[in-house]
């Protein structure tokens, strides 16, 4: 499955902080029964969310020692069809399974209330507050990976899988491009108008 990924702190950030809450729940939940269904879905979400994690755009960047299998290019250069440089957006290859997966997790979590994230009863502590907070940014996360692409703008941008070092859209393009991003900040921030605001300034 293609999905176009933003080159965008925010984004990333968000992503990556879903590692705390999969592997906290993955460790109770093995704690009270190795053998629990949950504790399946978990690991094999958490799985799903390390592939994923290694196909995002900024990940070579950020770990400059890795260079996993399949990583998409970072050095190339958006152009809106004035010359303004653009937020880059990456035309990603993801495993469909692993949306299914992560998209199965994040329904079990909302399920069960994992404002808890699986937790067993009785099991709640100082370190828990974060759970609710850790599952809306779960489904923020979902919401951006299977936010549909518009074709044309996706066939553009399927240049630089193939090594373009700048790709230019046109004004069609370019409102495809503000909306699809406009999007994306409301996903991920929408809620707190300050957050929200900085967000959507990343993308000129």
């Amino acid at each position: 499955m293609h999905v176009l990924v933003p080159d965008d702190p925010v984004f990333l950030a968000k992503f990556q902080s879903l590692e705390e809450l999969l592997l906290r729940c993955l460790y109770r939940l093995q704690l009270a029964d190795p053998e629990c269904e949950e504790g399946r879905v978990v690991a094999d979400a958490y799985d799903s969310w390390v592939r994923v994690l290694l196909k995002l755009p900024a990940w070579p960047r950020w770990q400059s020692d890795v260079s996993p299998l399949g990583a998409p290019r970072t050095e190339y250069t958006l152009y809106g069809p004035g010359g303004t440089q653009l937020t880059s957006l990456y035309p990603v290859e993801l495993d469909s399974a692993d949306l299914e997966q992560l998209t199965l997790c994040l329904r079990a979590f909302l399920t069960a209330g994992a404002d808890r994230g699986f937790e067993p009863r009785g099991a709640r502590r100082e370190s828990e507050r974060r759970g609710p907070e850790l599952v809306h940014v779960f489904r923020r996360v979902m919401g951006v990976l299977l936010l549909p692409c518009p074709p044309e703008l996706m066939h553009t941008l399927g240049r630089v899988r193939e090594g373009a070092p700048a790709v230019t859209l046109s004004l069609k393009e370019e409102v495809q491009y503000r909306r699809y991003c406009t999007t994306v900040v409301r996903i991920l921030s929408f809620g707190d108008r300050f957050a929200y605001q900085n967000h959507l300034a990343m993308y000129p």
